[in-house]
């Protein structure tokens, strides 16, 4: 039977080396990039994921190694911030990308799929336009290898869409970095994860990177306690052994020396940020009501007829595209902005805190201390505990030689970091958080649903990203064009099914339903139609599902080595104390164990029904 032979990789990397400021950024990184391959490059902030994709696209010299593009393949890379100087117009930057032979008219098509025009003069432009012009320029070739740092930065809902099936139909072998879940795991078939220098390769898609990362760092700690036990051994040997033997053996000796050396060198995993919100007073049953409310900007309608209620402990989450208004309906439903006709009415003994997605509150000339304590003293009070200013800095993965970095310097996740660490400082019972997933890498945002699900007060955030929305959101208002908002039920994806289609750009096509049968205000809460009121797993619902099976089994290996000992004949004899304590202890965990078993059984009938709906 014929075999067929694998094409041969596009891009080779081999041995590469590279260290900034006496540390290694990258430590012999292997990689390989083939013709078709999706894969998605994962790692912490800080982790060198985007320098790394520079030295792929030959942007960057390694310090050490061998980078090799098969001849004739072409390379295309998205950079961050793109530089558009020394064109005329967006449509020449654009077509400047072409080779001999592609078609001008994918530079044209594109640039109008991303909302620009082509006659856009590039000194014209905001950073969210200039990156989309940057986009289109890497897309229109459709080139061998397509590499993209962040292309869902500065792109709403629709256009975030869109491109996903753009990618989808091409041929281009891709490579991208994201902070969008949703993205990786429609797109991405193979995961590289770039940990403390390394580089690791899984051959399935993102949806798996959470369970293999986890159990690839579950193993380095069993090895690291095993390498911890036999340090103390070694030491062991040293003090009393050599005594008792009058002599050194100086092998086991060096090989304790290497032990600790090894121990010393050890890169453990960067901790993870340490969200606690600062929690107020409780606030009234109600937030917020609004009835009938509408708004406009000379003869453009923002909000029309609009009523809600948001009740104390609600997470609603606001979507819609670019310039559909999400900012002004937040600032109508926070009372920051007045309506022109409606009620609005907001609760008793509120306290909100706002998180900014344009950084707006911070001071550049501050520095990181400053920032944090306003620049009073050196203590932070968090949920009810004073904590230094520098201590605090650790939290959010900050080093103590920052406290005098000014805000300037910080780069974009970092300033992510320090808004989070600012708003969750604050006494709230109301957050309102604007884009809040920006800049954020993957475990920090893990983090952050974990706060909020856990945050007693109310959440009202603006997001285009779905993954997170389906996470955190019991309900979602989406803009539905000509100033209508709809609420929903659920998160993104339970509105999607509820609507029939996600969110559409300003200019795009209406749904099937005409204008006359679409609804002129929210659907109520309370009168939900069946369809709509599905019901879902809950965030805490979802991690104790993941989590209990790891527990149980930790459990029973705890039972079992409990058991062992209560085994030995001659252990109640020996030792009656120990014998009771264990005996104690193993009554206890068979109790536990049975609750944990139970817990898991109800939580997977309750899934298998909500998916069987």
């Amino acid at each position: 039977m014929p075999t067929t032979m694998a094409l041969p990789p596009l891009l080779t990397l081999q041995s590469i080396r590279l260290t900034f400021g006496g540390t290694a950024l990258l430590e012999d990184i292997e990689m390989a990039v083939a013709p078709g391959d999706r894969l998605c490059l994962v790692g912490r902030n800080g982790s060198g994921k985007s320098t790394l994709l520079k030295i792929v696209a030959g942007l960057v010299e390694a310090d050490g190694g061998r980078r090799f593009v098969q001849p004739g393949a072409t390379v295309r890379y998205l950079a961050q911030e793109p530089d558009l100087s020394g064109f005329d117009t967006t449509l020449a930057y654009v077509e400047d990308g072409l080779a001999p032979g592609d078609d001008h008219y994918r530079a044209q098509y594109l640039l109008g799929e991303l909302g620009l025009t082509g006659e856009e003069h590039p000194s014209k432009l905001s950073g969210g336009e200039a990156r989309r012009a940057a986009l289109a320029r890497a897309l229109a070739p459709e080139p061998d290898i397509l590499l993209l740092d962040e292309p869902t930065n500065h792109l709403d809902l629709p256009a975030i869409e869109w491109l996903e099936e753009e990618l989808s139909s091409m041929r281009s072998a891709l490579v991208l970095i994201s902070h969008d879940r949703r993205f990786l795991q429609d797109l991405a078939r193979s995961t590289l994860w770039l940990d403390r220098g390394v580089l690791r390769r899984m051959d399935q898609g993102f949806s798996n990177f959470e369970t293999w990362r986890d159990e690839v760092l579950e193993q380095e700690e069993r090895d690291r306690h095993k390498l911890d036990r036999k340090i103390v051994a070694e030491e062991h040997w040293v003090r009393y052994g050599v005594t008792a033997r009058r002599k050194r053996n100086m092998g086991r000796m060096r090989a304790l020396a290497d032990l600790r050396s090894q121990r010393r060198e050890q890169r453990k995993v960067q901790g993870n940020v340490k969200l606690a919100a600062s929690e107020g007073e409780t606030s009234g049953k109600v937030v917020a009501k609004c009835e009938g409310i509408s708004k406009s900007f000379g003869e453009r309608t923002i909000v029309e007829n609009f009523s809600t209620i948001i009740q104390r402990g609600d997470r609603v989450g606001i979507i819609g595209p670019n310039g559909a208004g999400k900012t002004t309906l937040l600032n109508l439903l926070t009372g920051a902005l007045e309506p022109d006709s409606g009620k609005i009415k907001l609760g008793t003994n509120l306290q909100m805190v706002t998180l900014d997605q344009r950084r707006a509150s911070l001071d550049p000339s501050w520095t990181l201390r400053e920032a944090l304590t306003d620049g009073r003293g050196d203590k932070v009070e968090v949920a009810g505990v004073t904590k230094h200013v520098v201590a605090y800095m650790k939290d959010f993965l900050f080093t103590p030689e920052q406290a005098g970095t000014p805000i300037s310097a910080l780069s974009g996740g970092e300033r992510g970091r320090l808004m989070l660490a600012r708003a969750l400082s604050t006494p709230s019972n109301l957050l309102v958080l604007d884009e809040p997933t920006n800049d954020l890498d993957l475990e920090t945002l893990d983090l952050l649903q974990e706060m909020i699900a856990d945050y007693s007060g109310t959440v009202i955030l603006v997001s285009h990203d779905r993954d997170f929305l389906d996470r955190v959101a019991t309900s979602v208002i989406a803009g539905e064009g000509d100033g209508r908002w709809i609420e929903y039920a659920g998160g993104y994806t339970d509105m999607v099914a509820q609507r029939g289609h996600g969110v559409r750009a300003r200019s795009g096509t209406e749904p099937t339903q005409t204008r006359a049968e679409k609804p002129s205000q929210a659907a109520p809460k309370a009168e939900p139609k069946p369809q709509q009121a599905k019901r879902k797993l809950s965030f805490k619902e979802k991690h104790a599902l993941e989590t209990l099976p790891g527990e149980m089994e930790a459990l029973q290996d705890k039972i079992a080595r409990h058991a062992k000992r209560m085994a030995d004949p001659d252990f109640y004899s020996r030792d009656p104390d120990g014998f009771q304590r264990v005996s104690a202890e193993l009554q206890d965990l068979e109790t536990k164990l049975a609750e944990a078993e139970e817990r898991w059984l109800e939580l997977e009938m309750l899934r298998e029904e909500l998916e069987g709906k």
